[in-house]
C-alpha cells in the first residue's frame, strides 16, 4: 500500500469517514508520508526514484542546448525506452516530460515589463510574484509565458521569482524529508520577503501550490514565515476570481471556446477552493465546461515507473472515457502532467491545452 500510495489525498478528502471532527482522527495520506519516510531512512529506496524526483538537477541538466536535443531524442526512441525499462524501470510506453532549453527564467529576460495600474483588493494586492516550478521552468515554459500574459492582461504587475529551488513535493512522496527541508530553507526565504514588500505568490503548477498551502505548515507550524507564505500563495484561477468578485477582472473575451472537457487535479480539488477554474472559463462567451472529478493516475513519478504504469492507465481509463464521451472541442487540466496522461490514455494525435492557455485564446493575446 505504501508504494502504491501518491498521496493524491483523495481518501481525505471525499472517501474515508473517519477524519477530523470524528474523533479516531485518521489522516492516510499522512500515515503513508510516514512509512515512506521511515522506508527512505532505512535505504528501502530505489536509484530510480531519487533520480527521478531530483526535478531540479534533471531540468537544469536537460535543458543544456547540446544536451537538451539528445535527451528529447531519447524520450522518443523505442530502442532507448527499452533499455531505460531494463536498467532504470522507466516504462517505455510512458510519456516522459520533454525538456525545453528555452526556460521560463530565460524568456522572461526578454519580457517587456507592463505599466501596472491594478488596484488591490480585500484579498489580493495586485502585485503578482510567480513562483515558476520546476515543471513551469524546463518542461512546459509556455505555460508560465501564458500565466504572466493573462495576469499582465488584467494589469496586474507581475513578477518571475528568481533563485528559488522545487517545491520538494516530490521528495516529500519519496519520503526524504531532508531534502524537504532543504527546498523550504530557500524557497521560504524567499517567499517571504516578496510577501512583506507586498506581493502575493501564485504558481502554475497545483502540486506546488499545495506544498506551500499545506504540506510545508504542517511539518513547520510553528514557522511564522512558512504561515506568512501559506497566506498568500493562491491558485492562478483562485486568483483570477478573486479579482472578478472584485470587479477587477477583465472579461473582454474576444474568441469562444465551445466545448472543453475539464479534468480536475487532485492537488487542486485538496485546497478546498472550489472550481475556480470552470467559473473561469465559464465567463467566455459560447464555452461549456464539463469537469472530471476523478484521479488522472499520473502523480508526476508513478506512471514512469515500469511497475506501475500499467496501474496508472487503468486509473485513468474513467477520466480518458469520459473525454471520449464528451466531444469537446478541447481537453485540459490544471496539472499538465495529468493531462499528458490522459493524451497517452486517449492515444489518438490530439494534445492537451492547459486552461490558462485556453484563457489566453479566449482574450486572444
Amino acid at each position: 500500500v505504501v508504494d502504491d500510495c501518491f498521496l493524491c489525498d483523495l481518501c481525505y478528502l471525499t472517501k474515508c469517514p473517519y477524519v477530523p471532527p470524528h474523533e479516531w482522527n485518521v489522516d492516510f495520506p499522512h500515515l503513508m508520508v510516514r512509512a515512506k519516510a521511515q522506508k527512505f531512512k532505512n535505504g528501502d529506496t530505489k536509484l530510480r526514484d531519487r533520480l527521478i524526483t531530483s526535478t531540479d538537477t534533471l531540468g537544469k541538466f536537460a535543458t543544456i542546448p547540446v544536451i537538451n536535443q539528445t535527451v528529447n531524442a531519447v524520450n522518443n526512441n523505442g530502442i532507448a525506452r527499452k533499455l531505460l525499462d531494463k536498467t532504470l524501470g522507466i516504462h517505455p510506453d510512458s510519456i516522459l516530460p520533454k525538456y525545453d532549453s528555452k526556460t521560463l527564467a530565460k524568456r522572461d529576460k526578454e519580457r517587456i515589463r507592463q505599466n501596472s495600474n491594478a488596484e488591490a483588493t480585500d484579498r489580493t494586492t495586485g502585485k503578482v510574484a510567480v513562483f515558476a516550478t520546476c515543471y513551469g521552468s524546463f518542461n512546459e515554459p509556455e505555460i508560465g509565458e501564458d500565466l504572466i500574459k493573462v495576469f499582465e492582461h488584467n494589469g496586474l504587475e507581475v513578477q518571475l521569482v528568481q533563485n528559488t529551488q522545487c517545491c520538494g513535493m516530490p521528495k516529500l512522496e519519496l519520503g526524504d524529508l531532508d531534502a524537504v527541508a532543504r527546498s523550504k530553507n530557500v524557497n521560504i526565504k524567499i517567499l517571504s520577503q516578496l510577501v512583506d514588500d507586498g506581493w502575493d505568490i501564485v504558481a502554475p503548477v497545483p502540486s506546488c501550490t499545495l506544498m506551500f498551502k499545506q504540506e510545508l505548515p504542517l511539518m513547520y507550524p510553528d514557522d511564522a514565515d512558512v504561515i506568512k507564505v501559506q497566506q498568500a500563495m493562491f491558485d492562478p484561477f483562485e486568483y483570477l476570481i478573486l479579482r472578478h468578485k472584485a470587479d477587477k477582472l477583465n472579461t473582454q473575451f474576444t474568441t469562444a471556446l465551445g466545448k472543453i472537457s475539464y479534468h480536475v487535479a487532485c492537488h487542486q480539488r485538496v485546497q478546498r477552493i472550489g472550481m475556480k477554474t470552470r467559473e473561469v472559463l465559464e465567463l467566455i462567451p459560447d464555452t461549456e465546461v464539463l469537469p472530471i472529478e476523478r484521479c488522472s493516475g499520473h502523480d508526476g513519478t508513478y506512471t514512469f515507473k515500469s511497475e506501475c504504469h500499467d496501474t496508472a492507465m487503468k486509473i485513468c481509463k474513467p477520466v480518458v472515457n469520459r473525454v471520449k464521451q464528451s466531444g469537446a472541442d478541447f481537453y485540459t487540466s490544471d496539472c499538465a502532467m495529468a493531462g499528458h496522461h490522459i493524451e497517452a490514455g486517449l492515444a489518438d494525435g490530439s494534445k492537451p491545452i492547459h486552461p490558462i492557455s485556453l484563457v489566453r485564446k479566449a482574450y486572444d493575446i
